[in-house]
């Protein structure tokens, strides 16, 4: 049974997925003429248009696993882009909760990208053009933002002690779960990727985690940021 079982129509060639069920919502309210076409195992789609261009907002759920088969199956039905909007944990003292993290990069360890490529560990990163329009879109909107490379997590709740402090002195900025595999599946199958995240804790000044209610104004900021990405990106 698949999660998303649409048909291709209902897929725009740019994609913006969340992990989030209620940024997704927000986010189709940025949409012109917005509809929902999938709902199935709770994973929302919704497909409209933003600068009078067609654009998908998509639920990709928590993790690799779980954001690959999503990815995947919006590549078969003709997804040429997309874009995670999503949150991390910052590595850099100073980040303030709702500031945007660009990502230029994504380390991993094991997971769903592991069995893509068993025998060796590839390098993830976004396509240039979709990193390069993000951060000329978020200079041009005045949205503080930090550009560098991430750590996607598969296990929320495993980091030990070290965990922050070892990968923020190999230079890593923030902690995700999805961005390795968006950006290694883009390299896999020849399609655009890119991200923006939203931080939601700063590990190392151990600020509590923030609620989605907290990032909402955020979010409605950085989303038509990254929307307007989207649709500026060539495809």
């Amino acid at each position: 049974m698949e999660p998303v079982h649409l048909k291709t129509k209902e897929v725009a060639k740019r994609v913006v997925a969340a992990g989030d069920p209620a940024r997704v919502v927000q986010l189709s309210k940025m949409l012109e003429n917005a509809r929902l076409v999938n709902e199935n195992r709770g994973f929302l789609i919704y497909t409209g248009f933003f600068g009078g261009e067609p654009v998908t907002v998509a639920c990709h759920g928590v993790g690799g696993p779980s954001s690959a088969v999503v990815f995947e199956e919006l590549i078969m039905l003709g997804a040429k882009l997309i874009i995670r909007f999503g949150t991390c944990g910052a590595f850099v003292r100073g980040m303030k909760n709702g500031e945007t993290v660009i990502p230029t990069g994504a380390a991993y360890i094991g997971g769903a990208l592991k069995q893509y490529i068993p025998d060796t560990h590839i390098t993830p990163v976004p396509s240039f053009d979709v990193l390069t329009t993000l951060v000329n879109e978020f200079k041009s909107q005045g949205i503080t933002h930090y550009v560098g490379p991430v750590f996607s997590s598969d296990a929320f709740y495993a980091e030990d002690p070290d965990f922050v402090e070892k990968w923020s002195k190999r230079g890593y900025i923030a902690v995700e779960m999805e961005c390795a595999t968006l950006f290694g599946l883009g390299m896999l199958r020849g399609v655009k990727t890119g991200s923006a995240l939203l931080v939601s804790d700063n590990l190392p000044e151990k600020t509590p985690m923030v609620d989605a209610d907290y990032l909402k104004p955020f979010v409605e900021k950085a989303g038509r940021a990254v929307l307007s990405a989207a649709v500026k990106t060539p495809v």
